[in-house]
């Protein structure tokens, strides 16, 4: 097998990390993907949302296999990992610490969240730049957005000036992400007629083409 590692890696803490991670870790095994998890962030909020959800799914399990490491054994880890995976997904700690640079070095994707905001807008670009430092290929995803406004229509333009792609789906700011977390779920699987599952279905879908994920 021949799978692709995704990191999603962001400098500024709070951009949606790990909501992101999960939520796309769900969608991707429940449409038929093998699917492995990491978590590299010391704060561990992914693994600490895979126990709410093995207690959620007890007879089910998690639906994907889960790693929380850190240090020498990433590289060989994630190597290991995408060897017997279709997609590996990291959720990386902030800050470019070590680890997060290491994942970035071995993904075949980073996925970048950004909130639209200038602030959110102005510390992503460390995180691009460690990207291509790297040689990686990276995508912007928009997260958390409000309805039109004058705010967005700023920040799109403003993301029309970074020479990085962005993603074509746009998550908004909706209660359900978070709802469906804390019931150990993702969003996919605790509300599949809403419009946050039509988002992330169609997110995931988007990302996995760009990144040649499953061929």
């Amino acid at each position: 097998m021949n799978g692709k590692v995704v990191t999603i890696a962001q400098q500024k803490g709070g951009a949606g990390k790990t909501t992101l991670a999960a939520h796309l870790a769900a969608c991707w095994a429940q449409s038929g993907l093998s699917v492995a998890a990491v978590d590299i962030d010391p704060q561990g909020s992914f693994a600490l949302w895979t126990d709410l959800r093995a207690q959620a799914r007890p007879d089910a399990g998690l639906g994907f296999s889960f790693t929380k490491l850190s240090g020498w054994r990433l590289p060989h880890e994630l190597d290991r990992l995408s060897r017997e995976h279709d997609v590996v997904v990291v959720d990386s700690a902030p800050h470019a610490q070590s680890d997060s640079r290491t994942a970035i070095r071995y993904s075949h994707l980073v996925l970048v969240p950004v909130q639209p905001s200038p602030m959110d807008l102005w510390a992503t670009q460390p995180t691009l730049d460690l990207a291509r430092a790297e040689k990686r290929l990276a995508l912007l995803v928009v997260n958390r957005m409000p309805p039109r406004s004058l705010l967005a229509d700023e920040v799109a333009r403003k993301l029309a000036t970074i020479q990085t792609p962005v993603a074509n789906i746009v998550l908004g700011n909706r209660t359900a992400y978070a709802s469906s977390l804390g019931l150990g779920l993702g969003v996919t699987e605790a509300e599949p007629g809403s419009t946050a599952a039509q988002e992330m279905t169609r997110l995931s879908a988007e990302i996995a083409a760009f990144a040649g994920i499953g061929r």
